[in-house]
C-alpha cells in the first residue's frame, strides 16, 4: 500500500481535466497496440531462427507461445482490474505500461526461445492492462458518452494494427530485433507521459478491498452473476467475440486458398479493414448511439457484422469479398456499446473487476477460436469438399453473431438501476 501511496495523486480526476486524461488513455492503448503489432511480423521469424530453420517446429512453438499469450491473458486481466480496484488505475496502468516496456527488451535481448517464452509469459500479464484502461474510462465518462469513449479504445486498436506491423515489417528488414526495442521504447516513453500527466479517477472512498477469491478468473467471471443483466450481457459478448475470432484464425489461409491471395493482397485488405474500424469507432459510434440509444448501436452491429460474414464465406470472387468490407466494419458499434452497457451495472468500485471479467471472456475466445475454426476450415476443404463451402467456418462465425443478436434482444436494454 506505500508504494500506491507514493505515486497516487491526492484527487481524482475533476471535469477540467476529463479531456487530458482521455487523451492519454487512447494514447496508452495506441502505443501498446502499435508495440503489440511491430512485433508481429517479425516474431515467428524470430522463433523460426531460433528453433534451426525448421517451419513445422517454428509452428509448433508460435502455437505454444500464441496459447500461453492468451491464458496469462486470462489469468491475469482480472487480478490487474481488481488491483486497479484497491490501489486505483494509475500505478496499475503505470506499472504494467513500464512492465510492458522491460518485456520486450528482454525479448529484444533474448539468446533462446526460453527467454523469448519467457518474455512471452510477461506480455501476456502486462498487456492485460486494457482492463484498467476500460476502467478509467468508465470511472471518468457520464453514462450517455460511456459509448462513446469506449470507441476510443476500439479506435486506437485500429490505427495500432494498421501502423504496427508495416513499422514492424519496415524495421525487421534492417534487422530483427530491432522492432522489440522500438516496442520497448513507445512503451516506456508512454510510461514516463503518463507519470507526469495522469491523474487518478478512482477516489479513495470508492475503493474496495483487495480479494484474491474475487481477483482469480473464476471468482471474477462470478461478478456477471451478482448483479441484473451482467450474466446475459457476457453471453452476448462472449458469442460476439467468438465469431470475430474467425477472421483472426483463417483469413490468411482462407483468402489464399479461394482467391488465391499473397502477402500484398492480404497486407492491402488488412489495412482497409483497420481504415474502416477508425472510420466507425470514431465517427459513428456517438451518432448512431444518440439516434438509436446503446441496444439499437449493439443490433445494428450485430446484424451488420452476421451479413459480413455471410458475403465473406459465400462470396464468389474477390471483388465481391471487398463489398463485404464496409457492411462488416459496422460491427464496429458493438463491443463500445456492450462495454457501455455492462458498466452500468457495475459500481464504480467494481469496474476493474468488471473489465477484468470481460478480458477473460475475450482470452476464452482466443484459446478456443484457434482449434475451432482451423478444425472446420480444414474439414471444409478435405473430408466436407462435397459441400463445396470453403468458407464454412466463416459461415459458423455469422452463425455465432446471429445467436449473439438473439441473445442481445432479450438481454441489452439499458438497466433499471444505472450506476
Amino acid at each position: 500500500m506505500v508504494q500506491a501511496e507514493l505515486i497516487d495523486p491526492p484527487a481524482a480526476v475533476g471535469r477540467a481535466a476529463r479531456p487530458a486524461a482521455l487523451g492519454f488513455i487512447f494514447a496508452t492503448a495506441l502505443m501498446d497496440v502499435i508495440a503489440l503489432g511491430i512485433v508481429i511480423p517479425v516474431l515467428p521469424h524470430l522463433i523460426q531462427d531460433m528453433a534451426g530453420g525448421s517451419t513445422a517446429q517454428a509452428l509448433h512453438y508460435v502455437l505454444i507461445f500464441s496459447t500461453t499469450w492468451a491464458l496469462m491473458q486470462f489469468v491475469a486481466a482480472p487480478i490487474v482490474g481488481s488491483l486497479s480496484d484497491h490501489f486505483g488505475r494509475r500505478p496499475v496502468l503505470l506499472i504494467s505500461i513500464f512492465g510492458l516496456g522491460c518485456d520486450y527488451l528482454i525479448m529484444g535481448l533474448a539468446p533462446n526461445l526460453a527467454w523469448l517464452f519467457i518474455g512471452r509469459l510477461i506480455s501476456g500479464v502486462t498487456a492485460a492492462s486494457f482492463s484498467t484502461a476500460g476502467a478509467y474510462i468508465a470511472d471518468i465518462s457520464p453514462p450517455e458518452k460511456r459509448a462513446q469513449n469506449f470507441g476510443l479504445i476500439g479506435a486506437a486498436f485500429g490505427v495500432g494494427f494498421v501502423l504496427g506491423p508495416s513499422i514492424g515489417g519496415l524495421l525487421g528488414g534492417i534487422n530483427p530485433r530491432l522492432p522489440f526495442w522500438v516496442a520497448a521504447g513507445l512503451a516506456l516513453v508512454n510510461g514516463l507521459y503518463g507519470l507526469f500527466v495522469l491523474p487518478e479517477s478512482l477516489p479513495r472512498d470508492r475503493r474496495t478491498h483487495f480479494s484474491w477469491r474475487k481477483a482469480n478468473p473464476v471468482g471474477s467471471l462470478q461478478l456477471l452473476v451478482a448483479h441484473p443483466g451482467l450474466l446475459g450481457l457476457a453471453a452476448v459478448f462472449f458469442l460476439y467475440m467468438l465469431g470475430h475470432q474467425a477472421l483472426q484464425q483463417i483469413f490468411v489461409l482462407y483468402t489464399g486458398y479461394r482467391f488465391h491471395w499473397g502477402i500484398m493482397e492480404v497486407g492491402l485488405y488488412l489495412g482497409a479493414t483497420g481504415v474502416a474500424s477508425i472510420v466507425v469507432q470514431t465517427t459513428l459510434v456517438r451518432p448512431v448511439v444518440q439516434a438509436v440509444g446503446e441496444r439499437g448501436a449493439m443490433l445494428i452491429g450485430l446484424t451488420c457484422g452476421a451479413v459480413g460474414f455471410a458475403i465473406f464465406a459465400l462470396a464468389p470472387t474477390s471483388p465481391l469479398f471487398w463489398c463485404g468490407l464496409p457492411v462488416f466494419a459496422l460491427m464496429g458499434l458493438v463491443q463500445p456499446s456492450s462495454q457501455s452497457l455492462m458498466s452500468r451495472r457495475a459500481p464504480a468500485n467494481e469496474q476493474g473487476r468488471l473489465q477484468g471479467a470481460t478480458s477473460g471472456i475475450m482470452s476464452i475466445t482466443g484459446l478456443i477460436g484457434p482449434s475451432l475454426y482451423t478444425t472446420v476450415f480444414a474439414w471444409a476443404i478435405t473430408g466436407g469438399a462435397w459441400l463445396k463451402t470453403p468458407g464454412l467456418g466463416i459461415l459458423l462465425a455469422a452463425g455465432l453473431v446471429v445467436a449473439s443478436c438473439l441473445l442481445a434482444l432479450r438481454f441489452a436494454r439499458p438497466p433499471s438501476q444505472a450506476f
